[in-house]
């Protein structure tokens, strides 16, 4: 174990600004913590809840609309003279990103979870996150008053989602089944909660002596893995000092090494405080969250978590100050673009921004109209260049929706808007593909996209529809024909002729189109050549059975001129009547795009999703364990692209919401038979 300096005190300025993220399953209780904190704390007169839409987080209409977190929730609350920054990160897989973002800037995160197998998955995703980027954490077993299993048997349930032991640091004690109160394992104080108050200390119950002795010892030998003083102690049965206990939780937790585990119960207000308290004394500081980011080098340096555009005051970004100060007015460079001043320095306690003054190092605040700057960015008041923190890329989109406007007017504000939803969440990707000629919008699953859509109407005034995804389809041909295409026409003065032979035949998949000529003799002049060329990819636009034609080759064989009719027009127009009369009798065929797929899922749910890939005409290459994930599998597949449209709904369904997948495109392949023609039916009627 290292050496820990002042493992309980504050820096040496006395004051502290600290900064927690509240991460956890969907449902976990974490927005139901964050206002438990703060009715604790003094913050609110009185604790609101999620279903009667009056908690201070997710005050959003998408959040209240869905009973959801959709985003952060943002609130400072005082406790013991130091200042804690709770940020309430989303639990959907949906909405991690925004999660994955902040916790770049956190000195610690508090994990909420229930003691419930079905979640392991989810609660897995969230630790090895945390695990690999090196964010030091509790786990707080929230809603402990509704648990019937013991924690002797909860904890071993847990540990496969942890790569870190589990240190259960507290016991609850229980009347006629229900939990009163709880007993301190390190200070080994029972306490009984207390409605509105703080826990009241009381006597240790004789008939849990035992069970604490027990539980004290088991948590004192994990920490003797990595203290070898303890280890010595209790080989000699000696009794280490509180202090001791204290500093190895302390250490072990900066460190990394352990997961130390508190019970309570977010909505009846119970163990808040003993959390707050093990946050206060053991949790690191900025300096230390700031070398961990090597973001010390720099005389100032700030984080920015998150990008909100409000309606009236503009863009707002959440920053966490990891060095120095910013002041209102300063000018701020970014790692990846410009500089900007700053224009106001707001708290924000959900949803509503309060002014206040300069922000100092371990600060969490919002500055006003940064508005080149991104989230994700690092930003200085330096004027030397700044080397950017590492944050997370976004994760690759699993579900695309088109949008259609009910409004054909809001065209001209429809692209702003999109870039605004998309700077507020980066995990949305906004593509306009040349095939279909339709502007997607591409997100994490269903919900991600329907609330970026009332979004766009609520903040924005767009009306839109969710319209399906077209693919891409193709078409080729079969066999070989060489056709003449000649083009004549006289209006009165020079009139319009252009004659050329040529031959159409297929090529291997992947090839594209290749234009040839053989003219011999000048049959065909050479400047009216590339006109012939432009004629036949003018028509390769949109081929006998209405999609784009590949894998062709086309050689211009033969043909005549005239030397005063012939243009550059002409030939083209004749290259596009060859192409259209002879295509027909090469046996088009249509192409459907193949993409390959890696999928990620829980190692129960693999046979499931086997049977999901086999029912969507896919064809399994292979599956393996998950480098790095024990308990998962990587499966590989070819799936067609018009089987993906929902792959990801089922594919959650499937995986209790932690499913997912990523893919490209692979290769085209010939379409026939009855989903053929249904394809070309469902064409022409849209043509129509």
């Amino acid at each position: 174990m290292g050496n820990l300096e002042n493992p309980t005190g504050g820096p040496a300025s006395g004051r502290s600004s600290r900064c927690i993220a509240l991460v956890g399953p969907y449902l976990s209780g974490k927005t139901t913590l964050l206002e438990a904190i703060l009715a604790r704390t003094g913050g609110i007169s009185r604790q609101g809840t999620v279903a009667d839409k009056s908690s201070v987080g997710d005050a959003s209409p998408e959040a209240r609309n869905h009973g959801m977190s959709v985003g952060l929730n943002v609130a400072d609350v005082q406790f013991l003279g130091d200042t804690f920054t709770f940020i309430d990160c989303p639990g959907s897989v949906e909405f991690q990103y925004e999660g994955a973002l902040a916790l770049t800037g956190v000195d610690a995160a508090v994990v909420v979870c229930e003691p419930d197998l079905k979640r392991l998955p989810a609660l897995q995703l969230i630790l090895k996150s945390l695990e690999d980027r090196g964010i030091p954490h509790f786990l707080f077993l929230n809603k402990i008053d509704s648990v019937s299993a013991s924690l002797r048997d909860i904890i071993p349930m847990l540990q496969p989602a942890s790569s870190r032991p589990l240190v259960l640091r507290q016991i609850p004690i229980w009347e006629n089944g229900i939990a009163t109160g709880f007993i301190d394992l390190a200070s080994e104080r029972a306490y009984v909660y207390r409605e509105h108050a703080p826990s009241q200390i009381v006597p240790l119950p004789d008939d849990l002596a035992a069970r604490e002795k027990d539980a004290r010892f088991h948590m004192l030998e994990q920490l003797a893995d990595y203290d070898d003083a303890l280890m010595e102690q209790l080989l000699s049965d000696m009794q280490p000092p509180n202090d001791h206990v204290f500093n190895d939780l302390t250490a072990d937790l900066r460190q990394g090494l352990i997961c130390p585990v508190l019970i309570g119960s977010a909505e009846n207000g119970n163990g808040i405080f003993r959390l707050l308290k093990a946050l206060r004394h053991e949790v690191p500081f900025v300096e230390d969250v700031a070398a961990r980011l090597a973001a010390d080098r720099a005389n100032s340096s700030a984080i920015v978590l998150r990008s909100y555009h409000t309606g009236h005051g503009g863009k707002l970004s959440l920053v966490r100050v990891l060095k120095g100060e910013i002041a209102d007015g300063a000018t701020l460079s970014g790692s990846s673009s410009g500089t900007e001043r700053v224009a106001g320095i707001f708290t924000l306690r959900g949803e509503e921004p309060v002014k206040r003054g300069k922000a100092r190092a371990g600060d969490t605040v919002a500055l006003g109209r940064l508005d080149s700057i991104r989230a994700g960015e690092t930003v200085t008041t330096d004027k030397v260049p700044l080397v950017a923190i590492v944050v997370p890329a976004p994760p690759e989109p699993v579900l695309s929706a088109a949008i259609g406007l009910q409004d054909r007017k809001d065209e001209v504000k429809l692209s702003s808007a999109l870039a605004k939803l998309v700077d507020e969440d980066p995990s949305l990707v906004v593509e306009h593909p040349q095939d279909t000629h339709q502007t997607l919008l591409k997100g994490q699953g269903e919900m991600h996209l329907r609330v970026a859509f009332e979004r766009l109407q609520r903040k924005h005034g767009i009306a839109v529809e969710h319209l399906k995804c077209l693919v891409p389809y193709k078409e080729t041909i079969r066999k070989s024909c060489e056709v003449r295409g000649r083009h004549k026409k006289q209006s009165g003065g020079h009139g319009q002729f252009g004659d050329v032979v040529i031959r159409i035949e297929p090529l291997p998949r992947g090839s594209g189109f290749r234009f040839t000529d053989v003219i011999a003799g000048g049959v065909v002049p050479k400047q009216y050549i590339p006109s012939v060329e432009i004629g036949v990819a003018d028509y390769l636009k949109t081929g006998p059975l209405g999609f784009p034609v590949v894998d062709i080759a086309v050689t211009l064989t033969d043909g005549s001129f005239h030397t005063v009719d012939s243009s550059d027009m002409a030939f083209r127009q004749a290259g596009r009547l060859a192409m259209s009369e002879g295509m027909p009798s090469c046996q088009p065929v249509l192409l459907e795009p193949v993409n390959w797929c890696e999928i990620a899922v829980p190692t129960e749910a693999t046979a499931r999703v086997n049977a999901i890939i086999s029912s969507r005409r896919g064809q399994i290459l292979g599956f393996a364990a998950r480098d790095g994930w024990p308990g998962w599998d990587i499966v590989t597949a070819h799936l067609p692209a018009a089987e993906m449209d929902d792959l990801i709904v089922e594919l959650r369904s499937a995986t209790s919401g932690v499913g997912t997948y990523r893919t490209r495109f692979d290769h085209l392949s010939e379409l026939v038979g009855r989903l053929a023609d249904q394809v070309l039916a469902t064409h022409r009627h849209a043509a129509e």
